[in-house]
C-alpha cells in the first residue's frame, strides 16, 4: 500500500442496528456492505495501541450533522457504547485494507457544534469488577434471569399518556394505574413515543395526587424533553430488600441477597459481656 493512496475509514454501529461509515478520503468508499462518506467532517485522532491488556487510546471527532450524528441523539445517549471499527485502506483498491482498531465509543463531549468521542478498546471490559458481593440486599436486577419476575405481568408495567410535564423529570398523568402509593419507586419510566422515544429514566418518587392524578419524579431528567401527550411505560420498582421481594413480588425463593447477614456495626463493635465471633 503506497502512502499516497492510503486513507482511513471507520464504521460506527449503534445498539439499534444503525450503521454509519466515514472516511478521511475525499471520495466515497464502499466495502463490507458499508458506504463510507467523506461529507460529514468526522476525523480520527492518532491511535495509540499497547501490547498486553492496556486500554487502547484514541478519539474521534467531527461536526454535528442531522443527517449523520445529531446533537439530539448524542444527548439522548443513543450513541453510547456504539461499536466502532477503524481501517487503513488503499482507496484505489479497497480490498487492500487492514483493521487497525475495534472497540466502542466511550464518553462523548459537545462544544460549539463539534463532538468528541473517546474510543475504548476491547480490553476495556477486562478492567470491570466481577464476582459476587455478599450483601443484605438482593444482587439481581428486577426482571433479569436471576430474579425471574416477569415485568409483563399485570400491574408490574403499565402504559400511560403524559398529562403534564415539568422540565424533563416531573411527570403527571391524568389517570392513575390503579397501583398503590410508591408502587413505581425505584422502577423505570420508558418513553414510547415523541422526540424522547427510547429513552429511559430511573424513578425517584411515585405519589398519587389529591385530584386523582399520579405524579412521577425521576432522579435525573431525560436528555430530550418529553411533551404532554407522549406515551410512556411505567415499570414497577424494587428496593432490593427481602421484605419487598416477599410481599410485593412473592418471589423470595429467588432472592439473591443475604438478609440475615450481620450489619457492619455488629461485626466491628464490641458487644456487652463478650466478643463477636
Amino acid at each position: 500500500m503506497i502512502a499516497a493512496t492510503k486513507a482511513r475509514a471507520w464504521a460506527v454501529r449503534r445498539a439499534d442496528g444503525l450503521v454509519l461509515g466515514f472516511t478521511d478520503h475525499d471520495g466515497e468508499l464502499r466495502f463490507e456492505g458499508i458506504r463510507f462518506r467523506p461529507d460529514h467532517g468526522m476525523t480520527a485522532r492518532v491511535l495509540v495501541q499497547a501490547t498486553g491488556l492496556s486500554v487502547d487510546n484514541s478519539e474521534a471527532e467531527g461536526a454535528l450533522s442531522d443527517a449523520a450524528i445529531s446533537e439530539t441523539d448524542l444527548m439522548a445517549g443513543r450513541w453510547d457504547d456504539a461499536g466502532i471499527r477503524l481501517w487503513e485502506v488503499d482507496w484505489t483498491d479497497v480490498s487492500r485494507r487492514q483493521l487497525l482498531f475495534r472497540g466502542t465509543l466511550g464518553e462523548v463531549t459537545r462544544v460549539a457544534g463539534v463532538f468528541r468521542a473517546e474510543l475504548r478498546g476491547l480490553s476495556e471490559a477486562l478492567a470491570a469488577s466481577s464476582g459476587r458481593v455478599f450483601h443484605r440486599r438482593c444482587a439481581a436486577q428486577l426482571g433479569d434471569g436471576e430474579c425471574g419476575v416477569r415485568l409483563t405481568d399485570a400491574n408490574l408495567s403499565v402504559a400511560l399518556v403524559i398529562g403534564e410535564v415539568e422540565g424533563s423529570r416531573l411527570f403527571r398523568f391524568a389517570a392513575g394505574s390503579g397501583a398503590g402509593d410508591g408502587w413505581f419507586e425505584y422502577g423505570a419510566l420508558e418513553m414510547l413515543s415523541g422526540a424522547a422515544a427510547g429513552l429511559r429514566g430511573a424513578i425517584r418518587r411515585d405519589r398519587p395526587m389529591p385530584d386523582g392524578r399520579r405524579q412521577i419524579e425521576l432522579w435525573n431528567g431525560l436528555a430530550v424533553r418529553p411533551r404532554a401527550g407522549d406515551r410512556v411505560r411505567l415499570v414497577a420498582g424494587c428496593d432490593k430488600s427481602a421484605r419487598t421481594c416477599r410481599e410485593k413480588f412473592d418471589n423470595f425463593l429467588n432472592f439473591r441477597g443475604f438478609p440475615h447477614l450481620p450489619p457492619e456495626d455488629w461485626l466491628i463493635a464490641p458487644q456487652t459481656g463478650g466478643r463477636n465471633e
